[in-house]
C-alpha cells in the first residue's frame, strides 16, 4: 500500500450502495460546463453523497476544484466519510483486524452468527465514530447484494450475504479517498443547508432518492425520511433559487416513462427553458428477479444556458 503517495492511487467509493452513479460518469462528464477546467475558484457541492462515486471521480479528473462541499442526512454516512478523512490508518487497522477474524469463521452458520452478532450492535449506534464506521463498512461488505437500507425505527435490517471471502477491508481504497476528502467539507444536514456553503463560483451535482418507477420498487430507504413527490418538487424550488443566484447545477433521477409513458412528472416539473431533460441509458442492477435487470433511461436535468456539445 502506498500510504504516502495517495495520489497516486485510484479513488473510487468504499461502500456499496444502490443507485450508485459509476456507470452513468461518461454521460454525466459529456453534460458538464466546458470551461470547469479553467475555472480555478470552483466550490463543487454535492448534497446527496451516497456513494460519492461522482465526487471521487470529479476531484481527480479536475484538479483545479480546490474546494468541495458534501452532505447527506444519513448520519451513518457521513460519519463514514469524516471517519475515512481523519482517521484512515486507524480505520484500515481496524478492519484488517475484523477481516482476520471473519475469514477464520469455517462454517456459513458460523458467519451468518458473526453478522447478525454484528449488526446488533451496529443498531445500538453508541459506539465512537471510528467503531460505528468499522461495523457499517463490515456490513456492507458481508450483507445481501452490499445493500443499506433501514427500516422506520432507522434499524439495518439487510440480511446476511453468503460471501465466504468478501473484502472487507481496502486499504488502497481508503487511503486514496482520504487524500481526497482533505479538500472537502462534510456535511450531515438537509440539502438546502449546502447553500450557506457556496462560494461565489459554485457548481452544484444532486442525485437525490430516485422516484420510484412503480409501487413495488421503491428502495429509497437509506434513511427514515421518505423522499417522496413533494420533495422532488421542493428539491426543484431549490434548483430555482440556486439558478436566481447563477449557479450551475445538474441532477440526475429516474425516468418514469420506463414504466408509464404518459408519466412526464420530471419532464413538467422542469419545463423552464432555460433547462435542459436529458434521457441517458443506464443499467439497473438491484433487483432480486435477474429478468428485471437490463437497460433503462435515466434523467440528466441541467440549467445551464446553452446546450453542451454532446
Amino acid at each position: 500500500m502506498n500510504v504516502l503517495f495517495p495520489e497516486v492511487l485510484q479513488a473510487k467509493p468504499f461502500l456499496k450502495w444502490a443507485g450508485g452513479k459509476g456507470q452513468l460518469i461518461p454521460a454525466i462528464e459529456k453534460r458538464l460546463p466546458h470551461d470547469l477546467k479553467q475555472r480555478r475558484e470552483l466550490t463543487y457541492i454535492e448534497p446527496f453523497i451516497g456513494s460519492g462515486a461522482v465526487l471521487f471521480w470529479i476531484l481527480q479528473k479536475y484538479p483545479s476544484i480546490r474546494k468541495a462541499v458534501i452532505s447527506d442526512i444519513n448520519h451513518d454516512l457521513t460519519q463514514a466519510y469524516t471517519t475515512i478523512k481523519e482517521q484512515p490508518l486507524a480505520l484500515i487497522r481496524a478492519l484488517q483486524e475484523l477481516q482476520t477474524k471473519y475469514y477464520k469463521l469455517i462454517s456459513e452458520e458460523e458467519r451468518k452468527n458473526f453478522f447478525l452478532e454484528k449488526r446488533e450492535i451496529f443498531n445500538l449506534r453508541n459506539a465512537d465514530t471510528l467503531s460505528h464506521t468499522v461495523l457499517l463498512i463490515f456490513l456492507n461488505r458481508t450483507c445481501f447484494n452490499g445493500l443499506y437500507r433501514v427500516n422506520s425505527k432507522n434499524l439495518f435490517n439487510v440480511p446476511f450475504g453468503r460471501y465466504e471471502k468478501p473484502r472487507i477491508c481496502d486499504p488502497e481504497t481508503i487511503m486514496a479517498d482520504s487524500h481526497l476528502l482533505q479538500r472537502v467539507t462534510i456535511l450531515n444536514a438537509d440539502f438546502e443547508v449546502t447553500l450557506n456553503y457556496a462560494g461565489t463560483d459554485s457548481f452544484f451535482y444532486f442525485d437525490p432518492p430516485y422516484r420510484p418507477l412503480n409501487n413495488t420498487s421503491s428502495f429509497n430507504s437509506y434513511t427514515t425520511d421518505v423522499f417522496d413527490d413533494k420533495e422532488q418538487t421542493r428539491l426543484k424550488q431549490f434548483c430555482d433559487v440556486l439558478s436566481s443566484k447563477n449557479y450551475q447545477w445538474l441532477l440526475s433521477n429516474s425516468d418514469p416513462r420506463n414504466t408509464n409513458p404518459d408519466d412526464n412528472f420530471f419532464d413538467d416539473l422542469y419545463a423552464d427553458e432555460s433547462i435542459q431533460v436529458d434521457r441517458v441509458k443506464a443499467k439497473r442492477s438491484i433487483n432480486s428477479d435477474p429478468s428485471k435487470r437490463g437497460e433503462i433511461a435515466e434523467l440528466l436535468i441541467y440549467n445551464y444556458a446553452q446546450k453542451p456539445a454532446l
